[in-house]
């Protein structure tokens, strides 16, 4: 039988207010919504997200895993999405709990704050992975086995790194450059390892989904469940991995789609289909591995090139986080939580991504997403809070010299 492993990930940043340079020195509050236009504030953002997405997918999810005692699912979920539920949307967080209390819904282990820290700070990473861990064992009950990096960010040294840590398996994107010939639906495992699965995601399926769903251009809409079923391999494949943010039901393809109609419907013609069986991503990595991929660059899920442009892909965004992560060691030094949870909230990868100036349309999914005038101004306000925090590492150093 061949496993379809279907993954989604849960993700909400804390995004930085329009920070005046004239803050900086005595209002160190980056993230205060009172700054914001009212439609662009954290808070309303996660509220109508929970209306139109959290709320009616987890019932969803919910009422097929009742309906069908072998669906079985998959999310991550990140520290600052928790955060912000428990803050403002405590009934979300309930119907997550709901969901993994059904034992057939896996917790896949990542960064607390969705950040790129691998790639600056090994030190502060591996923090975050274990402060993900906490929070996770604390909300639901469960330890992942499994690992994503941000953005399925990934090389053969994180596959090496989550072989050491333990890890079952770490998932990436089955880019066709990357595999030369090889399918993404076999398990396989990174160079190097002993024990770690690479679980690598069929980006034309999973795309078919998340992106063209709606897209009334494309050639083959409308996607119906029969459509989309006939398109799944019938070989000897061991995995059909469909991963993509958990937001495609009903923020990203909005309810008018029919998206919600045709999610259950496509399970239903699955589970039915004796050739197919539902796996989670922890079950998946006890399949056998057929081959080693080894990826020496780094691969991501986003935009065109697969890599990491997104993020790093311009001058702001490279001073950006190098300005940042140059503050670690006093940060971490200064002994106040309150600087250094605001120091990590800066971290949250969508900062940096709010700032692409691509001119394709995977600028224009960065300009979708961002709640910025322009990536200038997202620039401009990032780096005044980098100042304020720099300012506060400085007072607290002339402190100490009294």
């Amino acid at each position: 039988m061949t496993a379809l492993v279907i993954y989604l990930h849960v993700h909400q940043p804390f995004r930085v207010s329009p920070y005046s340079i004239f803050s900086v020195g005595y209002d160190h509050d980056y993230f205060d919504d009172s700054r914001s236009p009212v439609d662009q504030r954290n808070e309303i953002i996660l509220k109508k997200v929970a209306e139109k997405s959290y709320i009616p997918a987890n019932a969803m999810l919910l009422d097929l895993l009742q309906k069908h005692p072998d669906f079985k699912i998959s999310l991550s979920i990140t520290g600052t999405f928790i955060e912000q539920c428990r803050a403002w949307c405590p009934e979300v967080l309930t119907s997550f709990q709901r969901l993994v209390a059904t034992g057939r819904v896996d917790i896949v282990a990542e960064t607390y704050h969705h950040s790129l820290a691998f790639f600056y700070s090994r030190f502060e990473f591996e923090k975050q992975v274990m402060m993900h861990r906490d929070l996770i064992r604390d909300v639901f009950g469960v330890t992942p086995k499994v690992f994503r990096n941000t953005e399925l960010a990934y090389n053969d040294q994180i596959g090496k790194w989550a072989d050491e840590a333990g890890y079952r398996a770490v998932l990436a994107e089955g880019w066709d450059p990357v595999l030369q010939g090889k399918s993404s639906n076999y398990v396989y495992k990174p160079p190097n390892t002993e024990r770690t699965k690479l679980l690598l995601k069929n980006y034309r399926l999973s795309d078919d989904i998340a992106f063209r769903f709606s897209n009334r251009e494309w050639s083959e809409w409308p996607l119906t469940a029969d459509k989309y079923h006939s398109w799944l391999p019938h070989g000897d494949e061991q995995v059909i991995n469909l991963f993509m943010d958990y937001e495609t039901f009903g923020e990203h393809q909005w309810s008018d789609t029919g998206i919600f109609e045709f999610f259950p419907e496509l399970i239903d013609r699955i589970n039915s289909d004796d050739h197919y069986c539902f796996k989670t991503v922890t079950q998946a990595a006890e399949l056998p591995a057929m081959d080693e991929v080894p990826m020496e660059s780094t691969v991501t899920w986003a935009d065109a090139e697969r890599d990491l442009s997104a993020w790093l892909g311009n001058p702001m965004q490279q001073e950006s986080l190098e300005a940042l992560y140059r503050l670690e060691y006093e940060v971490l030094s200064c002994q106040d939580q309150t600087i250094i949870d605001r120091w990590r909230l800066l971290q949250t990868s969508d900062h940096v991504y709010y700032m692409d100036i691509k001119h394709s349309s995977d600028g224009d999914v960065h300009a979708y997403f961002s709640p910025y005038g322009s990536p200038y101004d997202a620039f401009m306000y990032f780096m005044n809070a980098v100042r304020d925090i720099r300012w506060q590492l400085s007072e607290h150093q002339n402190r100490r010299n009294t």
